[in-house]
């Protein structure tokens, strides 16, 4: 391997590092607060009256 290859491999390793550090965090955030609405959807239906047919 010549030096050129490994600087484009280093390159190449710490762009996919630092674009994963960029979207971990916001995948997070979205399933975190996905996860809070639904758990707000089943508290809300759990508060609800329940209604009786006739």
């Amino acid at each position: 391997m010549s030096y050129l290859n490994y600087l484009i491999g280093a390159y190449a390793v710490f762009a996919v590092v630092m674009l994963w550090d960029l979207l971990a965090p916001r995948l997070q955030i979205r399933r975190e607060l996905r996860a809070a609405r639904l758990r707000k959807g089943r508290a809300a239906k759990r508060t609800q009256p329940v209604e009786l047919s006739r």
